[in-house]
């Protein structure tokens, strides 16, 4: 009688007050949504997928990360705003989209000699952790990492650096400058219309790493490349101030926790990548590969030189020590170099 009363007593009580089967659980569940900008084969955002998984596994599952790539969310000119005003809880954006609005680590895109993106994601990370740069103020840097050295891809083989003269090439962000400096015409664009322009003749190749010629299938359009170690790109990929307080400490120490592993990470996906596709394009596309002779790089590196020293002047009017931001580079990469040739 007693078990029939407390069965009726707890059948009256309001629904509310019933713990419904898993609500325990998904209120200990925090989702965060993570917006990019490039298409999803990219290694922008598959090292995404790999970090929204290495999350949810560092906190034994009690975060969960939904990816919208390809722009889905946010592009790559609003990424920063769209964090920053909470449309999106974390965003990578690449820095040299924006000119003069990173100062501290567009550096890293300066043309400095880098031969891997392992090696120059780790420094402009080391950088970063160093300067704590006010550009970054307003979000939580959760990761940084580059691209691999960029080169030319073009319709017409590039043998010798007289070849670039006149060439219109589509450019992004430092790359203007850099092809300009070398004899070619530079052509902003996004990458998307890239095909279509050098369909039409409108440009007769880019300055990309070369990892495009696989995964956005660039090898169909350029069937040739030169390699010339051009300067990298440089992405952050950043958290909204508030959602970053509002985790809790164990959550924090997590992301915090991933972050140069995840820029290590990155950076050796993408150099063992580009190797993979320069293999695919040459199997599928006969694709061939031009390295310019040690004459013409020197004079390339002659050229673009200036670059960093109209860097320094520029950076250093507005307060910040350009001089010791280009030294710190050049010593973090001689610290990450020199192992990396010993193994070798």
């Amino acid at each position: 009688m007693k078990r029939f009363t407390l069965f009726m007593l707890l059948a009256l009580l309001p629904a509310s007050l019933v713990p419904a089967a898993g609500t325990a659980r998904a209120q200990s569940t925090i989702t965060l949504t993570y917006a990019n900008f490039p298409p999803a084969a990219t290694f922008p955002c598959v090292q995404m997928e790999r970090w929204a998984k290495e999350v949810e596994k560092r906190t034994g599952g009690k975060v969960k990360v939904k990816t919208f790539p390809g722009g889905t969310l946010l592009n790559a000119k609003n990424m920063f705003e769209g964090v920053t005003s909470g449309i999106a809880d974390i965003g990578n954006f690449a820095m040299s989209y924006q000119p003069g609005r990173f100062p501290v680590s567009e550096a890293v895109d300066l043309p400095l000699g880098f031969t891997s993106a392992k090696v120059a994601s780790l420094v402009l990370y080391d950088l970063i952790e160093k300067h704590k740069p006010r550009e970054f103020e307003k979000v939580k840097v959760l990761t940084v990492f580059t691209c691999p050295p960029t080169n030319f891809m073009t319709k017409a083989p590039v043998r010798r650096l007289a070849d670039l003269k006149g060439m219109e090439l589509r450019v992004a962000g430092t790359s203007a400058e850099v092809a300009k400096r070398l004899g070619a015409v530079p052509v902003a664009m996004p990458q998307s219309e890239t095909p279509e322009a050098i369909q039409k003749g409108i440009v007769k190749g880019m300055i990309s790493s070369l990892e495009i010629l696989q995964d956005l299938k660039f090898a169909s359009y350029t069937p040739y490349a030169t390699i010339a170690n051009l300067p990298v790109v440089s992405f952050a990929v950043v958290m909204n101030k508030s959602k970053w307080n509002s985790l809790p400490p164990d959550v924090k120490k997590a992301l915090d926790g991933l972050s140069r592993d995840q820029a290590a990470w990155t950076g050796e996906y993408a150099d063992r990548h580009v190797q993979e596709s320069l293999a695919w394009a040459k199997q599928g596309y006969q694709h061939q590969v031009f390295t310019l002779a040690t004459a013409d790089q020197k004079q390339i590196n002659a050229l673009l030189s200036p670059m960093v020293d109209d860097y320094v002047k520029k950076v250093s009017a507005q307060g910040l020590n350009g001089k010791q931001i280009v030294a710190d580079i050049q010593a973090f990469r001689k610290k990450y170099e020199i192992p990396a040739k010993k193994k070798r």
